[in-house]
């Protein structure tokens, strides 16, 4: 599997080290691998036996989904601090790929090579948005994708109480504590990428997308709520630049694909059925409530006492924001009680439609409309009551079908690769053994173990390139510091990975968490003097209760007392 003398697979495997969005963007199959990384961390399972969960084997699927959202949400926060992983260049990063994909469609295809989305995105100018302004235009940000040990060492960071993680660190935990602890089988994750964003579609009922640390059901998608505006932003603006599952991925740039293809048809077709709905009354408040343009040509009409009374219809959805009741649901007539009586009209508004009318026949005609063969009639009527109303059909429509913008299957070549099966109602040693099995056939299994950080199991060069090249929270952190200061900086701090057992921590999880084990503060040390000096030979030996970094004439010691065999790392020079 890895060939240390082929620069791509060199470059993938330590692509799966630090697993920054843009390296998951070149290499797909490095998405699933830590989903799997994460599925075998000893984490999921401590989740997994946290009384929140304990009641979880009598619920049905919805509910088990919703139990880890919550779980996640107590837990966990959404971080995109530029800070926390550093910053690059473009033209570092592509010379890093180049070769491996085609550089001007990434250009198009990617936030962090030019790509600016479609319209809203162009609006909001998306440098502004991630807070990239105040930096020239050929730096962009390292967004590391956290395995969960990572996002649940950010309690140890100032300003943090909880775990945290960005959306595609968030995806995968999502993917894996659905499976361990949710028991949703692996065929019914599918986990998609757009240029900006990271989202799960979990075919559970009618489905569910995860959204960063929410879930967004299909009643959800079509509320009208600001959350439910958030989470449709990317499927609305985006095209999705890959789906990935236990069979394998499918991206908008590369020809081939491994995923099986049933499964991602039947994907699409669930994933399209999600995003649609006929025309209901439900809909109508619910597209009005987002997209406030069109309540002025509506009124609402309320039975007072015996008598009709009318009002505007901006008014009622302004009285949503203090009330748990709203309009369209069965807590219509609550919400509308609600209201002064002094607030309503005794007659009509000139121009303007009743809605709750109106809803009333959109509910009885709805299934036996044809959109596209009755919109011009519909809008022709609609105009007669109030002139802008009939412009509103065409954008109610498009809010009531979403169309993603899918990687085409048909045309491209299929690269055979096995599903992984994972034993995961065995237990967590079952999945290792089972993923260990898998390695010699299956390259996401292999990469799972680099993703995983345990370097008994993956090669130690994909880790330490990624060490020297891509830490440079560290390297910039320690500027003001000597040689010397540095070492006895590492050396003062807390003497405890974030990783248990043979598994390691990367220079700059270090420095942010301010805790290692001797190896890892070996390594990061390393890694600073490498940056400094160029030029000098580098290298970690270890033995007798310690690690040592030579570099040049200076070497310098950790205490180390674990078991993990340094013999290979000795060979390698940062």
């Amino acid at each position: 599997m890895f060939n240390p003398q082929d620069p791509k697979s060199l470059e993938k495997y330590s692509s799966a080290v630090t697993l920054s969005d843009m390296e998951i963007f070149i290499f797909p199959e490095i998405m699933y691998s830590l989903v799997l990384a994460n599925i075998m961390s000893p984490s999921a399972w401590e989740f997994k036996e946290d009384p929140w969960f304990s009641k979880i084997g009598k619920m049905n699927p919805n509910q088990k989904v919703q139990r880890v959202k919550q779980f996640i949400m107590n837990n966990f926060t959404f971080n995109l601090d530029l800070d926390t992983w550093g910053l690059t260049t473009k033209q570092k990063e592509l010379e890093r790929f180049e070769g491996f994909v085609d550089l001007e469609m990434l250009k198009q295809s990617n936030a962090l090579f030019g790509y600016e989305g479609d319209k809203y995105y162009f609006d909001i100018d998306i440098r502004r948005h991630f807070g990239l302004d105040k930096y020239q235009s050929d730096i962009i940000p390292y967004w590391k994708t956290e395995t969960i040990e990572a996002m649940k060492a950010f309690r140890h960071r100032e300003g943090y109480s909880t775990g945290a993680g960005e959306c595609v660190s968030l995806a995968t935990l999502y993917a894996a504590l659905l499976h361990v602890i949710g028991e949703v089988p692996l065929d019914e994750i599918f986990l998609m990428a757009t240029p900006l964003h990271s989202q799960n579609f979990i075919d559970v009922k009618d489905g569910i997308l995860t959204n960063n640390r929410r879930i967004v059901t299909k009643n959800m998608w079509f509320n009208g709520t600001e959350l439910s505006a958030k989470a449709r932003r990317a499927l609305e603006n985006e095209k999705v630049t890959m789906v990935v599952n236990h069979t394998g991925h499918i991206h908008t740039l590369f020809d081939e694909y491994t995923i099986d293809k049933d499964h991602y048809l039947k994907f699409r077709e669930r994933l399209r059925n999600y995003l649609s709905s006929d025309i209901t009354y439900l809909g109508l408040t619910s597209f009005l409530r987002q997209d406030n343009r069109y309540q002025l040509c509506f009124q609402v009409k309320n039975t007072i006492y015996g008598t009709d009374r009318y009002i505007e219809a901006e008014k009622v959805f302004h009285y949503e924001h203090s009330s748990k009741s709203r309009m369209g649901d069965p807590s219509e007539k609550n919400l509308l009680e609600e209201i002064d009586i002094d607030d309503y009209y005794p007659s009509p508004l000139e121009g303007r439609i009743v809605l709750n009318e109106l809803g009333e026949t959109l509910d009885e005609i709805s299934k036996e409309l044809d959109y596209e063969k009755d919109r011009e009639l519909i809008k022709a009527k609609l105009a007669g009551e109030c002139g802008r109303a009939g412009d509103m059909l065409d954008h109610l429509l498009d809010y009531l079908k979403t169309v993603p913008r899918l990687p085409e299957i048909e045309g491209r070549k299929r690269v055979s690769s096995s599903p992984l099966l994972l034993p995961t109602e065995q237990g967590r040693e079952a999945v290792v053994e089972y993923l260990e099995s898998q390695r010699e056939v299956n390259e996401t299994a292999d990469l799972a173990f680099t993703a995983f950080r345990d370097l008994s199991r993956a090669p130690w060069e994909p880790f330490i390139k990624a060490a020297r090249e891509r830490n440079p929270v560290s390297v910039s952190g320690a500027s003001e510091m000597s040689d010397g200061e540095l070492h006895k900086a590492l050396e003062s701090m807390e003497d405890q990975s974030i990783y248990e057992e043979s598994r390691l921590a990367q220079p700059d999880e270090v420095w942010n968490f301010k805790r290692g084990n001797g190896v890892e503060k070996a390594i990061t040390l390393a890694s600073v003097l490498k940056n400094r000096h160029g030029e000098t030979p580098v290298r970690i030996t270890g033995g007798d209760g310690s690690v040592k970094v030579q570099a040049g004439e200076s070497v310098y010691g950790f205490r180390y007392r674990g078991e993990l065999d340094l013999s290979e790392a000795a060979k390698l020079e940062f």
